[in-house]
């Protein structure tokens, strides 16, 4: 029971595609809005979600309400 709990951890710890999109878009946004960097936006979205999520975890801040 122990694994389920910790795959759906792991599950939502990774940001969704609409929360990556939505990320990249204001970066793509506040760049002036140039094309041919939507991927690297995307992956910077993603880092930058991922990071703040670890550092959230890390000080336990993910299961106060």
């Amino acid at each position: 029971m122990a694994s389920a709990s910790s795959k759906q951890n792991a599950i939502d710890f990774a940001p969704t595609p609409d929360e990556v999109a939505r990320r990249a878009y204001f970066t793509y946004e506040n760049e002036g809005s140039r094309p041919g960097r939507d991927v690297q936006h995307w992956l910077e979205a993603e880092a930058q979600l991922l990071a703040e999520r670890t550092l959230t975890r890390v000080h336990g801040f993910h299961n106060r309400t």
